[in-house]
């Protein structure tokens, strides 16, 4: 009966704590903008590597589900890829900022969530706005002291306009 007790105890003690709020948003604001950076503005499968947990789970109302990092960063990995053809498709993803909502889970992390816009050009060619979107994502506080994207959901695409 003790041991169990104590094993939690020390579970506890070694736990990063989840910071207050407003400086758990401004956490993973900063998550969040590194996160889409590397995304839609870089090709570093190795930084996006370690920005989400082993076993991620993303569930895109288009796309589908797709489950486990090595399947995300791979399929991640072959899209910069096609990004090289001097023709290709580029996108930009820009937050928006008021909708940005991040509530506590104590003990694991906090969900972050909000709407995004997408903008795209193709090759050098001027950008518009394509399309927007709802996101809900569960940031895993890990022991390490890092906040890793652990399940995703990226709903109600729909067409925009400027």
């Amino acid at each position: 009966m003790l041991f169990p007790a104590l094993l939690a105890a020390l579970a506890l003690q070694t736990a990063p704590s989840i910071p207050d709020q407003p400086a758990l948003t401004e956490t993973l604001r900063a998550r969040d903008a590194s996160l889409f950076s590397v995304m839609f503005d870089g090709c570093d499968p190795a930084a996006l590597s370690d920005l989400v947990t082993e076993d991620l789970e993303f569930y895109h109302d288009k796309g589908g589900a797709m489950l486990g990092r090595e399947a995300f960063v791979e399929d991640y990995r072959r899209s910069c890829e096609a990004k090289t053809a001097p023709n290709a498709y580029r996108s930009r993803r820009a937050l928006v900022p008021e909708t940005f909502k991040v509530q506590a889970i104590p003990g694991f992390g906090a969900v972050a969530e909000g709407e995004h816009l997408f903008y795209e050009r193709q090759g050098e060619g001027p950008q518009s706005l394509v399309g927007r979107a709802r996101f809900v994502v569960l940031w895993k506080l890990e022991a390490d002291g890092q906040w890793r994207m652990a399940r995703t959901f990226s709903l109600d695409h729909a067409a925009a306009s400027e």
